[in-house]
């Protein structure tokens, strides 16, 4: 049956299955149990990577076979899944994580690690004292910047707000992340100014 549930903060989302020196893409244990965009995600246990969510994706494990409907005669979305328990084992939620930063000797480092998490890294949704202890700074920018997707302010957005509530003081945190800011975004006034604005969504 389809998971609908949100997950807990700190919970074991899924494995890396495949690794980069700049990003990562996770394979979920269960069917859409995703991170949000721009949630941040901590790859490893002792050699520990932190990823930002940019994209995720839930489709057929076969790429040859595509999901066909199967709702015309029931009465909700989770009947679907209910009435079709083999779905969980066709389809396949994966999501991926540019990197941002990595732990080395218990201090956050914001710029690529040395080496890209291994495959079969547990990968677990950073909880909200670790979301705060990350976005302290924002020399991470212009690596969220640089990932290969056209929505990276969108992203950039998505995960100021979600720090932003892990914060005693979110107002103070977003005056002070959107002055580091400005340093990233030299001559481009406009497009800041529309990051900005979505933090109000």
């Amino acid at each position: 049956m389809q998971n609908t549930r949100p997950h807990p903060n700190g919970a074991r989302l899924g494995e890396v299955v495949e690794s980069t020196s700049t990003g990562f893409i996770t394979h979920c244990y269960r069917l859409d149990e995703l991170p949000p965009l721009g949630g941040l995600v901590r790859g490893g246990e002792t050699a520990q990577v932190y990823g930002i969510v940019y994209a995720a994706s839930t489709r057929s494990i076969d790429p040859a076979r595509h999901p066909i409907p199967r709702g015309a005669d029931a009465d909700t979305e989770e009947a679907v899944y209910r009435e079709n328990p083999q779905l969980e084992r066709l389809l396949v939620s994966e999501f991926h994580s540019v990197i941002v930063g990595y732990r080395r000797g218990g201090e956050v480092v914001r710029h690529l690690t040395p080496r890209p998490p291994r495959i079969h890294s547990f990968v677990r949704e950073c909880g909200s004292d670790e979301l705060q202890e990350f976005s302290t700074s924002m020399d991470f920018a212009p690596l969220l910047l640089a990932a290969p997707t056209t929505a990276q302010d969108e992203v950039l957005a998505a995960f100021l707000r979600l720090a932003r509530d892990s914060h005693p003081d979110p107002d103070a945190f977003l005056v002070r992340a959107g002055r580091e800011l400005v340093a990233h975004f030299q001559g481009q006034a406009q497009r800041l100014g529309g990051v900005l604005r979505r933090l109000a969504w």
